[in-house]
């Protein structure tokens, strides 16, 4: 840490820290907080900061401040509350709050760095916010990674449908005006399946919104899935990424050879894939 560090206690300036308590929200095994965030940031900052099981985090009067794990030591600034209601109840939301309003710029903008060495979710402020450095204010809110670059994207459904949802326009832009040949895998089996899209049936964005609103793009091999599995089967199961991309102007039949050349040399033909021609 340098001597020029900005800390979090210069930035919010509380003036009394013996009510601040800060959560911190990470993988309970089941789900990530950032992913939650990314499609409503509410199910953080409400039902993440606020949860109980067993044991209680907070008073009413209380504040409490919200950050979530980005990435191993680096945290996000998500809210401020104070606590106004107490429910009483276990495995739920059991807390009311309302939002620090005097803060609200810095809400889900702020990056911290800050490595947390013990087991609870929540510590008072006072006993560890000397250690939490300010690592960047984003001059917007935190919206996800940024666009990586072709041959470097490989997303789940629920990452697309994200980007897809809240219009990321980064990642809009780059796949809205693209052919291609893209690649789908079922991580549950292995199994995989090639497309293409080559303007005729739309530009990738447009390919991929419709397998986002309804899971097979009006494939045979997929929609069977859909109708023997169900819908939420691919969502927890398809992975999608990119093989090959071209600009607007590359000729149709051209994408559909390479289309054929990689459902070959990968083997996604039925029985092995879920490609039927």
């Amino acid at each position: 840490m340098s001597s020029a560090a900005l800390m979090l206690k210069d930035l919010l300036a509380f003036e009394d820290l013996s009510n601040i308590k800060i959560k911190f929200n990470q993988y309970n095994g089941e789900s990530y907080p950032i992913e939650d965030y990314m499609k409503n940031p509410d199910v953080v900052n409400n039902g993440w900061l606020f949860w109980r099981t067993e044991k209680r985090y907070f008073n009413v009067n209380e504040i409490a401040i919200c950050l979530l794990e980005i990435s191993k030591d680096i945290w996000l600034l998500t809210t401020i509350k104070r606590v106004t209601k107490e429910f009483n109840v276990k495995n739920d939301v059991n807390y009311e709050g309302e939002e620090l309003e005097k803060y609200k710029p810095f809400y889900g903008r702020v990056v911290i760095k800050f490595h947390k060495d013990f087991q609870t979710q929540v510590r008072y402020a006072e006993g560890i916010i000397d250690q939490l450095e300010v690592l960047q204010i984003l001059p917007t809110v935190f919206d996800g990674d940024d666009f990586p670059g072709y041959e470097k994207v490989r997303l789940s459904f629920e990452q697309l449908e994200t980007i897809i949802s809240r219009n990321k326009k980064d990642w809009i832009a780059a796949l809205e005006n693209q052919k291609a040949v893209y690649l789908i895998r079922d991580t549950n089996n292995g199994k995989l399946y090639v497309g293409s899209a080559t303007g005729e049936n739309g530009m990738l964005l447009q390919r991929w919104k419709s397998y986002i609103s309804n899971g097979h793009g009006g494939n045979k091999e997929l929609l069977d899935i859909v109708n023997t599995q169900g819908f939420d089967y691919i969502k927890k199961y398809f992975q999608y990424s990119i093989l090959e991309n071209y600009n607007s102007r590359v000729d149709k039949q051209i994408i559909l050879s390479r289309e054929t050349w990689w459902k070959e040399t990968l083997g996604t033909r039925v029985p092995f894939g879920y490609n039927c021609n």
